[in-house]
């Protein structure tokens, strides 16, 4: 039934926002910035209560006079601020109902929304107690009838027990106390609408609170003309020995006062209750998301990192949550300022404007990140918003806890993270050395994420650092790094990652140290107890160069699903190799006529995965299903002088 109802729904806010997209235009749509413009609505009620507030007499006698020498002794100022604190005092309650139906519709309450969802429903309560307080206050007709079905309405709970009522029966039972603790309400509901609405919104990454400075000059100008042609005006003054006959009606906040008096108060309130648990129950009521629900990794460029896409998030939603200068709008497929390109893996996109992207666009790739829920890990890129901010790289010290020779010129360097700090990386990603200047030195991760579980040091981070002539850092490494030096990095950085969401067996190529991020993704994928067909290609110059070979023999003997094929691009006699020989990609096209059905994994020398690319291309595998730093990431992060010829996941940057 739900689901019906949602998606009758859905159709009727598509069809609404095509005729305002229509009219405002995509970026000024009032229906996608309901919640900044009821932020932008409770301003100018605060505004213009204070103005209020400061003309009001807090007495029995004063009370119904102040506001009348307000409404009519300042007509253009006075009266026009009553008006206005009227109107937009209704049009809250408007596009808070509207806000929360369109929430509703598109499915934004479940899941990790439900505590916006539910102090949503909490903010609609406190905003009508604060709308049926200030109706009390001019104590006019309107407010006797206020006041005293509050009372019985209020009178049939057992804590009150019918003791309230008594205190409206006469004129001589309402004192001046009364309009002190009414005021005293009227400022206090205000107040805990802004605390409530401030955390309400610190749970929505990326808030905006103020809608376009067009809508909020319209909104103004909207109020001013209402008060105009229909200013508010007070009824007769109050008459505790008459019951009014009839009432101007504000029909926004006082709704369950008709069946307070035409029903009966405690069928009112079972009605409310029932309704605020409905509402409050709705985030974990079925229907609920359509299997196992998990979180997914997101690779960007150009930031150059992964974050983690919650279930049921956006794309949007996740950069925004974590800082990212992601350019949005409307937030729901309507302008398409957030449109980008999906460079791996696939989406769900939620109900958009097929004005704004079109089954020609979505063809090549493109989406909408405010819709577009993942279905797996994926890599997209975007442009990032104009003047915004870029997300800071963290910093960390480290401290150096092993070096271990592992070549002629290559060296296993261990970190450890000062303060014992677990670092949260993905395998195959990288850190950036920062030297004493500010250059930067890129290494890859030789390890598995979870590597703390059997290292001998916990959080230990390994990398393999080769020697470059004229290289500073790895120099230093070499000819005078001891244990125990510091050493200053930032990251984790890269989106040269192992992909799980496939069953498609995996050729891993590495070129020299491009090893390094290929150990951490075979490690990672062994601990995860991955069943895929992997291949590891492992292309150098000559025996020696094969500085962990033993441990890669080792993985073939420990796990069925894994083979080692180590080629020498330029064996040495003394070497006495019998084994594979060539460029390694070359000795991949021979093993694999055909490679529709797998996945590559390459990093090494540019030449290498330049040559390699298109020659994997021509033999039928996917753009989807080959990845490489060189392709990926090279464009972003150029190399750096004296870095030879390999690209930095690589870790052979001096």
């Amino acid at each position: 039934m739900l689901t019906v109802l949602q998606s009758l729904a859905q159709r009727a806010f598509l069809a609404v926002d095509a005729v305002f997209n229509a009219i405002f235009g995509e970026r000024l749509n009032p229906f996608y910035y309901l919640g900044a413009i009821t932020y932008f609505l409770l301003w100018i009620v605060i505004a213009t209560g204070l103005y209020l507030y400061a003309f009001f007499e807090t007495s029995l006698a004063g009370a119904y006079a102040s506001v009348e020498a307000l409404t009519h002794g300042q007509r253009y100022v006075g009266g026009v601020m009553r008006s206005v604190h009227r109107y937009a005092s209704d049009a809250i309650v408007l596009t808070m109902v509207l806000h929360l139906i369109r929430h509703f519709t598109f499915d934004h309450h479940r899941g990790f929304r439900w505590f916006s969802w539910v102090s949503g429903v909490a903010l609609l309560w406190l905003v009508y107690a604060s709308g049926v307080n200030g109706y009390m206050l001019p104590w006019d007709r309107l407010s006797q009838f206020v006041v005293t079905a509050t009372t019985e309405w209020l009178d049939v709970l057992p804590v009150i027990g019918g003791s309230m009522t008594r205190n409206f029966i006469a004129n001589s039972h309402v004192s001046d106390r009364l309009f002190s603790l009414l005021s005293f309400i009227h400022i206090g509901l205000p107040l805990t609408v802004l605390a409530v609405l401030w955390i309400h919104t610190q749970r929505v990454p990326g808030a905006r609170t103020q809608p376009p400075r067009p809508l909020a000059i319209g909104i103004v100008a909207t109020m001013l003309v209402l008060s105009l042609l229909r200013p508010a005006v007070s009824l007769a003054p109050a008459d505790m020995s008459s019951m009014p006959a009839t009432l101007d009606f504000d029909w926004f906040y006082l709704p369950a006062y008709v069946l307070i008096d035409g029903w009966s108060a405690a069928r009112t309130w079972w009605l409310a209750a029932g309704a605020t648990l409905l509402l409050v129950a709705l985030p974990w009521l079925p229907p609920r998301f359509a299997g196992r629900q998990r979180e997914w990794n997101l690779a960007l460029r150009p930031d150059d990192r992964i974050i983690a896409v919650r279930a049921g998030e956006t794309l949007l939603d996740a950069g925004l949550r974590v800082g990212l200068p992601m350019p949005f709008e409307c937030r729901n497929g309507g302008c398409g300022v957030c449109k980008t390109t999906l460079h791996h893996g696939k989406v769900s996109l939620l109900p958009f404007q097929p004005a704004i992207l079109s089954e020609a666009e979505i063809a090549a790739g493109k989406i909408l990140m405010c819709c577009a829920v993942p279905l797996g890990d994926i890599e997209v890129e975007y442009l990032p918003a104009v003047g915004a901010k870029t997300l800071p790289v963290r910093q960390y010290t480290a401290r150096v806890t092993r070096l271990e020779k592992l070549a002629a010129d290559v060296m296993r360097v261990c970190l450890q993270v000062d303060g014992g700090v677990m670092l949260n990386y993905h395998a195959g990603q990288y850190i950036n050395i920062v030297l004493d200047d500010g250059a930067r030195r890129s290494f890859s991760f030789a390890t598995a994420p979870d590597i703390e579980q059997t290292a001998a040091v916990p959080g230990e981070i390994e990398l393999h650092v080769r020697l470059v002539e004229g290289g500073r850092f790895s120099t230093l490494v070499f000819n005078s790094m001891k244990i125990g030096d510091p050493v200053r990095f930032e990251g984790p950085l890269g989106a040269f990652t192992l992909r799980e969401d496939s069953d498609k067996p995996i050729i891993f190529v590495a070129g020299a140290t491009g090893f390094a991020p290929v150990k951490s993704m075979l490690e990672h994928a062994f601990r995860r107890g991955i069943k895929r067909r992997m291949i590891l290609y492992w292309g150098v110059r000559g025996r020696g160069d094969l500085y962990l070979g033993g441990l890669a023999r080792q993985w073939a003997l420990d796990h069925d699903n894994f083979t080692f094929i180590p080629v020498l691009s330029e064996p040495h006699p003394d070497d006495q190799w019998t084994g594979r020989t060539g460029l390694v990609h070359e000795a991949i096209l021979a093993d694999f006529p055909d490679l529709s059905a797998h996945q590559v994994y390459a990093c090494g020398s540019v030449q290498m995965v330049e040559a390699a690319h298109p020659a994997f291309v021509q033999r039928g595998i996917s753009s989807d299903d080959c990845f490489s730093d060189a392709f990926h990431l090279a464009p972003q992060r150029p190399l750096m002088a004296g870095g030879g010829d390999m690209v930095k996941l690589g870790g052979v940057h001096g």
